[in-house]
């Protein structure tokens, strides 16, 4: 299988199961030196194991992070780091009678048609589990993104009809509420539409949004390797996605040039700085020094318990009802993948911009 790989300098390769005995990523690239131990993974991957709400799987496990390799007395040695999480609550049975059906809204049909064999159990490399590998990875990126003053945070904008108020934000209210929605008053609202599907057996769709802060103006390349490219990407290989937004998004498509432009100012340490942020942080695919702002939108989880029409691999049309536990929403735990993942990115494009200019170069290795 091609495409399990991430990165240029800062690379990670995820593999494992749903259903197999456990996940787990390789990450190459990785400075020398950066302070790192499993605490450091494991409290982002506790924001997306599942069981931890009524609007999540009531699969149980505790994704505990063991790192393998790459690590001595607390610090990365500059070699590979390989780190697994071990599956201890399949029950693969349930999906038994769902072996020969093309599930509605899932990958099983494209998966037998390019590989002529899948995995049912849950979906193998197609599910949601595959993302335990993408957040071990994406954890490290941001303790690099850390210890350059760089922060990387990202929270739930909206649940089906529901949207936060941006005068009630508050970023903190994110780990306060089960939906990680920074509005306490909106995750209310969600949490009575949510509990409203669930009663229909239906489910909800969302968008999240991830900010990035302190990164200085230059990261990202201006061609085939834009910033905003790089992070589109990532972000749209996370399932379940469907769309992407940087800065004002599919918004700038109703704006005129007038409003859509950012104002250069000088800024209170005289540097150049942006009286708006319409742009979202990046300029013909490079930092501008602004927050980059970046948005996913996610389809509602396709596993309902309602009859579905589908089609067999005889190629027979039945009915399905599909069992097992399943999220109804998918966007709260899938916050910390989009927040890891965009770390992980501006982590290796920063790294990559290292080698832009000359006289840096010379200023580094000068003696």
């Amino acid at each position: 299988m091609a495409g399990s790989a991430w990165g240029t300098l800062l690379t990670m390769t995820t593999w494992g199961e749903s259903h197999g005995k456990g996940l787990g990523v390789v990450v190459d690239g990785c400075p020398a030196g950066l302070p790192l131990e499993e605490e450091d993974i494991q409290k982002y991957l506790d924001r997306r194991k599942p069981g931890q709400s009524r609007f999540a799987t009531r699969r149980r496990e505790g994704d505990q992070v063991e790192i393998l390799s790459g690590i001595f007395q607390g610090k990365t040695t500059g070699t590979p780091i390989s780190m697994v999480v071990k599956n201890t609550d399949q029950r693969s049975h349930d999906y038994s009678g769902i072996k020969d059906l093309y599930r509605p809204g899932h990958a099983d049909y494209t998966f037998d048609e390019k590989y002529g064999f899948r995995d049912y159990r849950g979906g193998g490399r197609s599910s949601g589990r595959e993302t335990v590998g993408r957040v071990a990875a994406g954890a490290i990126g941001a303790k690099i993104l850390e210890n350059l003053g760089v922060t990387v945070a990202a929270y739930t904008t909206s649940i089906g009809p529901v949207e936060i108020d941006r005068g009630r934000f508050d970023l903190e209210e994110r780990f306060a509420n089960s939906l990680c929605m920074p509005d306490a008053r909106a995750a209310e609202e969600a949490r009575a539409y949510l509990d409203r599907l669930m009663e229909e057996g239906d489910s909800s769709g969302g968008v999240a949004e991830c900010v990035v802060d302190g990164l200085p103006a230059g990261v990202g390349e201006p061609v085939f390797e834009k910033l905003d490219a790089r992070l589109a990407h990532a972000v749209m290989s996370i399932g379940a996605v469907k769309g992407v937004e940087i800065g004002d998004g599919f918004g700038a498509a109703r704006s005129s040039g007038s409003l859509n432009n950012d104002s250069f100012v000088k800024g209170p340490d005289g540097r150049v700085a942006k009286a708006d942020n319409h742009a979202g942080g990046i300029l013909g695919g490079i930092s501008d020094g602004g927050r980059i702002v970046a948005r996913a939108a996610f389809k509602p989880t396709p596993s309902i318990s309602r009859v579905q029409r589908t089609v067999n691999r005889q190629g027979q049309e039945v009915e399905t009802v599909i069992k097992g536990r399943h999220d109804p929403i998918v966007v709260p735990r899938a916050v910390v993948v989009l927040e890891t993942m965009t770390a992980f990115t501006v982590a290796d494009m920063l790294l990559v911009s290292m080698s832009s200019r000359l006289d840096r170069i010379q200023e580094f290795f000068r003696r």
